[in-house]
């Protein structure tokens, strides 16, 4: 994206996203937990697809700088719901009271992976060994990568991890310069088309293939929302599932609709994005439990590694606490 794309996106996150009429009857402040990209598609396409209309609620969308940022502005009035990563509601609730609690699971799977070249024989995590990998340098993925090598019988120091600007992954990776790069899935699409110009494909390895279970991505909502307007959650939560569903059947609907609200984004790229991030959707453990539900021992294992990543103790915390069943649609 160029720094005037990138302007204009930010000059329309600022004045808004709008959905539905002027006389709606309920209306909610919706914050993702980053800008507009295929994988924050679902909410465009609901309110291109008229099903806030239809229920009467307007919704103003904006994006967030992370998921911690947007536990803080649900959990200080500054907006009502939300996504984010479970992982960073929990930290945030480890030990302190904070009013805000996931209503909702997305990603059933984390996101979390490993990019190697498909032609350099790395078919598994243990032929990382002696490897380098460039990472973003403020990553999430970055303090719990030591402990999945541990979890794979890896020295943290088997993998050589290069901290640099996440601009700079892309190039390094396409060139040769470093054996793979950590990202998550959802960012596939971009690094596939830089690694096709270079001709060469991408293979990936999930981390959740490799022990590091648990929930990701989920959505949030204030405790004072819950409290005051717990139809309006139901409801809310039923029209995204609605989306969410017609997103996984077709992500070209996804990305155009995301592209009518968000002009400067491409929507073939947000299509793409979506798909990619549909692999943590559209899962055998969303079949098995129900989409958006939480299964309390995975919903446990989320905490363990949430509580060993970040040194906390395990009993600093009661996963159960961070999220309620009460809305989740049928």
């Amino acid at each position: 994206m160029t720094f005037r794309a990138f302007r204009s996106v930010l000059l329309a996150l600022e004045v808004s996203a709008l959905a539905a009429t002027a006389g709606a009857d309920d209306k909610i402040r919706w914050l993702n937990d980053w800008l507009p990209a295929g994988d924050k598609a679902v909410i465009y396409l609901a309110v291109q697809e008229g099903l806030f209309e239809d229920a009467g609620i307007e919704v103003e969308i904006n994006s967030g700088r992370g998921s911690s940022d947007v536990v803080t502005k649900l959990g200080t009035g500054a907006a009502d719901m939300g996504t984010g990563g479970l992982s960073a509601l929990m930290q945030a609730q480890a030990g302190t009271e904070v009013p805000v609690t996931a209503v909702m699971s997305i990603y059933t799977k984390q996101p979390d992976a490993v990019f190697v070249a498909e032609s350099d024989g790395i078919d598994s995590l243990r032929d990382l060994k002696g490897k380098t990998l460039a990472t973003a340098t403020f990553s999430a993925s970055n303090v719990t990568w030591p402990l999945v090598l541990e979890a794979n019988g890896m020295e943290p120091n088997a993998v050589k991890v290069l901290k640099v600007d996440p601009g700079a992954m892309g190039p390094m990776f396409a060139t040769g310069k470093v054996d793979g790069t950590i990202n998550w899935i959802t960012k596939l699409p971009a690094f596939e088309a830089l690694m096709n110009d270079a001709g060469k494909n991408i293979k990936v390895l999930p981390w959740s293939e490799y022990g590091f279970d648990g929930y990701g991505l989920s959505v949030f909502a204030s405790d004072r929302l819950t409290q005051e307007k717990p139809e309006l959650v139901a409801k809310v939560l039923d029209i995204y599932k609605k989306a969410l569903r017609i997103a996984i059947d077709d992500p070209a609907k996804a990305g155009a609709a995301l592209k009518a609200m968000v002009p400067d984004v491409d929507a073939d790229i947000a299509a793409k994005e979506f798909a990619a991030s549909a692999r943590l959707i559209d899962t055998g453990i969303a079949e098995r439990d129900g989409l958006g539900a939480f299964e309390p021992e995975l919903l446990a294992e989320t905490w363990r590694w949430v509580a060993k990543a970040q040194d906390l103790p395990e009993d600093s915390l009661d996963p159960e606490t961070s999220v309620t069943r009460e809305f989740i649609p049928e």
